[in-house]
């Protein structure tokens, strides 16, 4: 199932940074658990697909996922042996920029056990090092 953006004609995007924090998206909003990265990388649709599978077989379809990223930017690349010039070259994949203490992913209606564990073999599908974190029990008392 390939995850890229309907409207793609005509947008081949700059490269843009993942150094640094992320400003938005840093604490649970849906889930009672999720997965935070805790460095800064491009993650292809592939990795975001292969991480969603592996989540969802160890729940076996229970329990519910949020998956807070999307591939928007469109990496390119020029064909080899071709010379200078001729322009930047076709869309070759799709990433998500993802910084520093973003949350990726988030899951409910299962015991932490399990979230801890599907979240784990999802942490392995992905090219960064992320951490488990849940929801205070004061934030789940206002929600």
């Amino acid at each position: 199932m390939a995850v890229i953006p309907k409207r793609t004609k005509y947008r081949k995007n700059h490269k843009l940074r993942y150094e640094g924090v992320s400003r938005g998206n840093t604490e649970l909003h849906f889930g009672s658990y999720g997965l935070m990265a805790m460095e800064g990388a491009w993650i292809t649709q592939q990795q975001i697909e292969a991480a969603r599978v592996a989540m969802t077989r160890y729940m076996k379809r229970g329990g519910k996922v949020w998956i807070n990223i999307f591939p928007h930017t469109a990496t390119t690349s020029i064909p080899l042996e071709t010379r200078m010039g001729k322009g930047k070259g076709e869309p070759d994949k799709w990433v998500a920029v993802v910084k520093k203490n973003k949350i990726m992913f988030e899951v409910d209606q299962v015991d932490e056990a399990t979230a801890r564990e599907a979240l784990r073999l999802a942490s392995h599908k992905l090219p960064i090092k992320c951490k488990f974190v849940k929801k205070e029990s004061g934030e789940a008392n206002e929600k």
